[in-house]
């Protein structure tokens, strides 16, 4: 377990609690089922939203990258969206347990028929953290839940952007967690709808490819696209970087 994932039995409830950003957002999380890790962590990180904003988390789960961009950000409000029920459920609990109940609601609905509930006033930002395997390219797990996070359904990545530029209002900005493998689809998926894109891959160790990316794209955005220097996850000896270590121990925003 990592030491910013940290997990403990609470007698009252019938899961244990996670912790991320050094216990400020506290979890609920299905036991032998999906659980979140470092990426909604990083997705809220380089969500770059200020108080007053609306923000939307699409697909939010168990509420992990809200929770920690509320947590980060006091004043803005983070909205989830999220298919499944008991998910719903455990979000809610989530914003109680961490605080931020008042500034995190979480909507139950499906991306493809957007529910009334979420409004057409327009969002100021809409973060992501999409399955990352295409539906037929890898066996499905068992379990329905880790199937539904990691495998896409009905739902293809080129509907999870449409429905975020739907949702953002003009020159709104889109924040996405990926596989670095997928950047193909992913700039197909953008293409016409964002521009002036971000890209910073996750370098795992020094030396070693990225496999994963975080990107930032405007909607309407005209400006040329940049490839950053990214963040190295690790220390070549092991344990997190400096620099990851400020983002998931101290809750500090990832600068672009």
């Amino acid at each position: 377990m990592s030491s910013h994932i940290v997990t403990t039995p609470e007698q009252s409830v019938e899961t244990p609690v996670d912790f991320l950003l050094n216990g400020r957002v506290r979890l609920h999380q299905p036991d032998g089922g999906y659980r979140a890790a470092i990426d909604p962590v990083f997705l809220a990180a380089i969500t770059a939203a200020a108080a007053g904003e609306r923000v939307l988390d699409v697909g939010t789960g168990t509420g992990a990258a809200a929770l920690c961009l509320a947590v980060r950000v006091p004043g803005v409000a983070v909205v989830g969206l999220e298919q499944r029920a008991d998910a719903c459920d455990f979000a809610r609990r989530n914003a109680a347990l961490s605080g931020v109940a008042d500034r995190v609601t979480v909507v139950q609905g499906d991306l493809l028929a957007p529910p009334e509930a979420l409004g057409t006033v327009g969002f100021d930002r809409v973060m992501m953290n999409p399955p990352y395997l295409k539906a037929g390219a890898a066996s499905v797990p068992p379990d329905d839940w880790k199937a539904a996070a990691n495998v896409e359904g009905p739902a293809g990545l080129a509907d999870w952007v449409r429905f975020a530029d739907r949702m953002l209002k003009p020159r709104g900005t889109l924040t996405m967690v990926h596989r670095a493998d997928r950047i193909d689809d992913i700039l197909h998926a953008l293409r016409g709808r964002f521009g002036s894109l971000v890209l910073v891959p996750l370098w795992p160790k020094p030396g070693v490819e990225a496999k994963r990316l975080l990107l930032v794209a405007r909607k309407g955005g005209k400006a040329p696209a940049r490839l950053t220097a990214g963040l190295t996850v690790h220390k070549a000896e092991g344990g997190y970087s400096p620099a990851a270590e400020r983002i998931l121990r101290d809750a500090e925003a990832l600068a672009i």
